[in-house]
């Protein structure tokens, strides 16, 4: 026999062979880079608003004051992308109220409108403003708030007397920090804090300008420790990344159900309908700062990163490798493409949001009672988010995944109880 018959027998028998599987294994490794990726570009956005954040506290200005307000939104846009990543692995269900809880009582941190209220049953201390008592009674103990540090607003002020809303820490604190309140209900407009909160002497507006400064840099200083930890996590020889890759069935149970109960239960329910039924801004994401539609577009985003094993770094590198995307279609070719096709018109309502609301007509003002055009433009995101997960369910049976449970909502499942 020829060489060259021997050859072509030789070409022919591998291209006979059937596809090689997907390795279960290869997906959970890229799934913890980019969760990697994603906490670590997290953390870079975070030190950048620090260094913001530094020069607002040394030389108060308008500028200054401009410059820290857009680095936390630049910051937003990698860490919104993670929140695939809670939910399903309890690593970051255990952390992730120290650097995203929301709703917040701001009175707890500072001065607020008098329309705003004072203590309830539900929050004694909803109008503590810390930034203007260097000494306060918590919980029957007095605590020394002279020195504003991370502790102080880590172990005793955040969830200050297991009240959930009382939030000293991450991003939502900084936001209400640099914007302060939003007066503006649906009408349009952002939080307008003045520059000269930050000033020194003479110039303070709102007194204990140094205190809040020392709030923020605190808080500012916990974020970049927090995100510092969880990037840890991901990486070579990181809790979160062994406890997904040691057992590949929990795995890919814990990606299904961060992005289930991200697209049903979060998304679709406590931040999207829940809002329309209350015609209430306050149930605003980004509230202060009206920043609320880039939030929902980049949680849309993660899930479809998670999906399809892919994510653009900061730096426009990209992360990617196989996915989940590759195990449905090679158990169903159809689920793949459903799943895949509502995941894209999930991103196209996102993204009329976006676009809207850069446009001028923000996210508070769609939320108006009466304003149809709003109304339709963030149902027509929630019926998408909703369709999707029927789509991740299907994926879960395609795959064979057992106990995958999603979060839900009132807002979605029983709408009645809301106004109870």
């Amino acid at each position: 026999m020829t060489r060259t018959l021997i050859a072509a027998l030789a070409t022919t028998a591998l291209t006979a062979l059937p596809a090689l599987a997907v390795e279960k294994a290869a997906v959970l490794e890229n799934y913890a880079d980019i969760a990697a990726a994603g906490y670590g570009d997290s953390l870079t956005a975070a030190r950048a608003l620090n260094r913001a954040v530094d020069a607002l506290i040394a030389e108060p200005s308008a500028e200054a004051l401009q410059a820290a307000k857009t680095a936390w939104l630049a910051a937003r846009v990698p860490y919104q992308q993670t929140e695939v990543f809670r939910f399903g692995n309890a690593i970051v269900d255990d952390w992730e109220g120290k650097v995203n809880a929301w709703p917040l009582d701001e009175g707890l941190i500072d001065y607020v409108d008098a329309a705003y209220g004072g203590a309830s049953d539900e929050n004694e201390y909803a109008v503590l403003n810390v930034i203007a008592n260097p000494t306060f009674t918590l919980s029957g103990q007095e605590v020394d708030a002279t020195d504003i540090t991370p502790e102080l607003l880590e172990t005793t002020l955040h969830e200050a007397d297991a009240v959930e809303s009382n939030v000293a820490t991450g991003y939502h604190a900084i936001e209400f920090l640099l914007w302060g309140q939003d007066l503006n209900g649906t009408d349009h407009g952002a939080g307008n804090r003045p520059w000269t909160d930050f000033a020194t002497g003479e110039d303070c507006t709102n007194g204990n300008c140094d205190r809040r400064g020392a709030f923020l840099k605190a808080a500012t200083d916990l974020l970049i420790s927090d995100l510092d930890w969880m990037a840890a996590q991901w990486a070579e020889g990181g809790d979160a990344r062994a406890a997904v890759t040691g057992d590949e069935t929990a795995g890919i149970r814990a990606i299904l159900t961060g992005m289930g109960s991200l697209s049903y239960g979060e998304q679709a329910g406590e931040r999207m309908k829940l809002g329309v039924l209350l015609n209430d801004p306050e149930e605003e994401h980004d509230c202060f700062s009206d920043n609320t539609h880039n939030s929902h577009y980049y949680d849309g985003l993660g899930m479809r990163n998670v999906y399809h094993g892919e994510y653009v770094r900061i730096d426009g590198s990209l992360v990617s490798g196989p996915s989940v995307s590759d195990l449905v279609a090679e158990a169903d070719a159809a689920t793949d493409a459903e799943l895949s096709a509502n995941l894209d018109a999930t991103m196209a309502r996102l993204g009329r949001i976006k676009s809207t609301a850069e446009a001028g007509l923000s996210y508070d003002q769609m939320l108006a009672r009466g304003n149809a055009e709003g109304e339709a433009l963030i149902m027509g995101a929630v019926d998408a988010l909703v369709a999707q997960t029927r789509s991740i369910e299907r994926a879960v049976a395609v795959l064979k995944v057992d106990a995958v449970d999603f979060e839900g909502s009132d807002s979605l499942d029983n709408p009645d109880a809301v106004f109870q």
